[in-house]
């Protein structure tokens, strides 16, 4: 049983010398393999880095690889930003979104073009035939590989909504990324089928899809996702496979039904499936931001019933919980202490997080892969941390939600 932290008498800022670094975390249970993938993957980042700027050479000059490179990373920060937004409050550790970006623009892109190109060269298939029904049909798995394979290894990474989300929707960035980039690349050359080039085509490529559908490819696999952070709810086996497979399904039919508007509808039909996944990707972003204020409430309920256990002040809460009071006891931190200081609270309050949101999921009954021993582990890393925490003095009680 962890050990009962009395509340202190003083504010939870008490005496204590600050290290001259932050202690290295150590987390619980240790993952096995960790070096050997950080290691692969960044192998990996490599090579797709050096294959992303031979991919826009094909636009033949520099000014072409230019432009093709330029207009792949223009969105990039600001739709890296929405999903950094959306994960905030239980962020997920930094290597696997990096990791989620190089398989979507690497790996997936590779599977999915060898699929591709091998059935190109076993069926006869039409450009059409190969946009609408091959591309969905290796891409999606292709890319939802990933989650899979994340959700099976390390559970705790996708665990809900906003998990699956944003893991999905940062693997749909890493795809779009380096297809843009071929796009970019063709648009600049031209093609028979479209009678213009250089700068104006590929600005008008990248007006469609760098402005205009940035979020298609996130959108289409972030069924799937939404799908596991589901699936990671349930406990029967069987349920689990079945949301799974209806998840990807869900996401090959939005692939399809996109790239067949192109193919064979026409104006009419691509500006109709237009309008309906816009309005789709619209009720997914209110869906998140819905919960994402839910997170909030579960957090400061969680923190509660922790410090009424004793494991907490009550005074830590609002600088554990709302983004405001967090900001303002980092800053303090640093202004009055230095930069070690502000270290050590942004430790301890991503630790607080952690921690709440797996005591919320154990006292309601929800399945956590080593739930109550990462709890006391995390107790633990706070305890170890609260000697040289640094908070603003305690604030008035927060009003009830």
């Amino acid at each position: 049983m962890h050990r009962m932290i009395a509340p202190p008498t003083d504010p939870p800022a008490g005496p204590g010398e600050i290290p001259s670094r932050v202690p290295r975390r150590q987390e619980r249970p240790k993952q096995r393999g960790r070096t050997l993938l950080t290691v692969g993957f960044v192998v990996t980042g490599v090579a797709g880095l050096v294959g992303g700027v031979f991919l826009s050479t094909q636009a033949g000059d520099v000014t072409g690889a230019g432009l093709s490179l330029g207009y792949a990373l223009i969105p990039l920060p600001l739709l890296w930003w929405a999903y950094w937004w959306l994960d905030r409050y239980e962020p997920e550790p930094r290597r696997y979104k990096l990791a989620a970006f190089v398989w979507g623009g690497v790996v997936a892109v590779a599977i999915a073009l060898a699929v591709q190109i091998s059935a190109a060269s076993l069926f006869d298939l039409s450009d059409e035939q190969l946009a609408s029904f091959v591309a969905p049909l290796s891409e999606e798995p292709a890319k939802g590989l990933f989650l899979l394979l994340t959700f099976l290894r390390w559970r705790r990474i996708i665990d809900g909504f906003v998990d699956g989300l944003v893991v999905a929707g940062i693997v749909g960035l890493g795809f779009a990324f380096v297809e843009n980039i071929g796009y970019y690349a063709i648009s600049y050359v031209g093609t028979p089928e479209v009678p213009l080039s250089g700068t104006d085509a590929a600005t008008t490529t990248f007006i469609v899809r760098g402005i205009f559908s940035p979020f298609a490819h996130p959108l289409f696999l972030s069924a799937f996702g939404i799908s596991l952070g589901i699936a990671v709810m349930l406990r029967s086996r069987v349920l689990k496979v079945l949301v799974g497979t209806v998840g990807m399904a869900v996401s090959i039919a939005l692939h399809g039904l996109w790239n067949a508007s192109l193919s064979y509808g026409g104006g009419a039909a691509f500006v109709l499936v237009y309008l309906v996944l816009g309005m789709l990707l619209l009720g997914l972003a209110i869906g998140a931001v819905v919960v994402r204020v839910g997170q909030v409430r579960t957090l400061e309920r969680s923190l509660s019933a922790v410090a009424e256990r004793g494991w907490i002040h009550p005074a830590e809460i609002p600088y554990l919980s709302r983004f405001g009071h967090r900001t303002a006891a980092r800053r303090h931190a640093r202004e009055h202490h230095g930069k070690v200081a502000a270290k050590i609270v942004t430790r301890y309050q991503r630790l607080a997080t952690e921690m709440a949101f797996l005591h919320d999921a154990i006292m309601t009954g929800r399945h956590k892969p080593h739930g109550i021993e990462r709890t006391y582990g995390l107790l633990d890393e706070m305890s170890e941390l609260r000697p040289a925490l640094r908070l603003p003095p305690a604030l008035t009680p927060l009003a009830p939600r």
